[in-house]
């Protein structure tokens, strides 16, 4: 754009057709400059935003930026508080083994000691872990033919040494164990059975592992989801996940009864009608996923967690933003007088409804506050719509008011992806869900994940040998 300038006698010796050319020519360079105003002023107010954190969104904490080394990250001491007792290993009963250190002389006057009693004895133990040493165990299954009739009888080798299985149980638990819980890939799997255990296997021989427990999970998987449908109080979260380089979801549903998984191709709300079947549960703890809210429910509780965090994003583009601040306030009350009643019982129960009776009235009152000019507008709009669903747990012990415990259930899920890059094949992924429903549901029931693959894996073979288990 050429700069040009008109004085005043100019503009009078212009005729009217002239004056009006100008005139349009000199709107269009003030669109133009409008236009341009308003992309910077955008772009301004996107620098000006704070950066999305774990703290102020459902970003996973690794995707944080990390500070500085120069920088100072907290003003908390490092390293035990003032007054705190100092913890050390516990000793162990029963030791595996005893070495006295005897006194046999005086370093002094060198008279034997050896026949001493001591005056007192400090005890230290070290823990080590013997070399692993694999047992082979052969079976040798007899043919007799039978003088009488003259067939052909063979013997049947006990349970757990079937001809067609070459790895015990506990061997495949400690292979499903690398994948599941340690996210190992299979070339690591291999490297690691070599190196710490002493077995030979093959890559194709992990796979065949991963894919017989797979198989084996999966009607115990069934079952368990069959619980949890059933249940009063279900919670569900979901995730991306890679599948054959495609995007797939991993959704999980918790419950008491039990932790199912499920990897589909489908975010929608199918995934949740299939899972649920005919069942209705009586609250239905989330997010505000559209899929979600639709689950079949008697009630719903939304995630708290996820409000605080939205509730922390507003603060922090506008401090000045005093909803905000209460709406935030109140959340975190309700999650402290909940705790404080259930957990640590220092309440009555009158005291209790009289609180939760006062953190009702707020959120009304709160709610009835006009924010259509601000950036609050649409959560504003959202907690209007659900206002029977946010602090729907402080009527319900059973009804946790975040959804923190799916989330935890995904990690495991988000990790895998992260280091495995995905499945390669739906079977894969499929028995990941399985195997992951069985070991889930079994820490929550208070087991060991390991004691739980061996036992899905058949029976121990253990009782056979002659040795101790090494």
């Amino acid at each position: 754009m050429n700069k040009t300038t008109i004085n005043r006698e100019q503009l009078e010796r212009m005729t009217r057709e002239e004056l009006i050319v100008l005139i349009e020519s000199l709107y269009k360079v003030i669109e133009q400059l409008q236009e341009r105003v308003a992309s910077l002023e955008a772009e301004l107010a996107e620098l000006k935003k704070p950066p999305t954190t774990s703290r102020n969104s459902s970003q996973p904490p690794s995707r944080d930026q990390k500070p500085d080394r120069g920088e100072k990250r907290s003003g908390r001491r490092v390293g035990a508080k003032p007054g705190h007792e100092r913890v050390t290993r516990p000793l162990v009963e029963k030791p595996d083994r005893v070495i006295e250190a005897k006194v046999e002389k005086c370093a002094n006057c060198h008279a034997d000691l050896s026949q001493t009693p001591p005056d007192r004895i400090i005890r230290h133990q070290i823990t080590e872990l013997p070399p692993a040493c694999p047992v082979v165990i052969e079976t040798q299954t007899h043919e007799v033919e039978c003088p009488n009739c003259r067939t052909l009888q063979r013997g049947a080798a006990p349970e757990g040494l079937e001809p067609l299985r070459m790895f015990g149980p506990r061997l495949e638990a400690i292979v499903i164990y690398y994948k599941q819980e340690q996210h190992l890939s299979v070339e690591r799997i291999v490297e690691v059975m070599r190196e710490l255990h002493g077995v030979e296997l093959s890559e194709g021989g992990v796979i065949a592992i991963l894919r017989r427990a797979g198989e084996a999970a999966q009607p115990v998987a069934e079952q368990i989801a069959a619980e949890v449908s059933m249940s009063e109080v279900i919670g569900s979260d979901e995730t991306s996940v890679r599948v054959k380089a495609r995007k797939y979801w991993h959704w999980v549903f918790r419950s008491v009864a039990g932790v199912a998984h499920i990897i589909d191709r489908s975010r929608g709300a199918e995934v949740v009608r299939k899972f649920m079947g005919a069942n209705c549960a009586e609250c239905w703890v989330s997010d505000c996923l559209g899929s979600q809210l639709s689950a079949p429910a008697e009630n719903r509780q939304l995630c708290l967690a996820h409000q605080i965090r939205d509730l922390e994003r507003l603060i922090e583009q506008e401090p000045n933003l005093i909803w905000a601040v209460r709406m935030k306030a109140l959340f975190q009350e309700a999650i402290h007088l909940r705790n404080r009643f259930r957990d640590e019982g220092q309440m009555t129960l009158n005291g209790y409804c009289r609180r939760v009776t006062e953190l009702e009235n707020r959120l009304t009152r709160l709610l009835a506050e006009d924010q259509s000019g601000t950036i609050a507008r649409k959560l504003h709009a959202r907690y209007v719509k659900h206002q029977d669903h946010l602090l729907y747990f402080l009527h319900h012990p059973a009804v946790p008011p975040t959804n923190n415990a799916c989330e935890q259930a995904l990690r495991p899920s988000v990790i895998h992806r992260k280091v495995t890059n995905g499945f390669r094949s739906e079977w894969a992924a499929k028995a990941y869900a399985a195997l992951e429903t069985v070991i889930d549901t079994a820490k929550l029931k208070g087991r060991k994940a390991f004691e739980a693959l061996v036992e899905l894996m058949g029976k121990p073979v253990l009782p056979f040998l002659d040795t101790a288990d090494p």
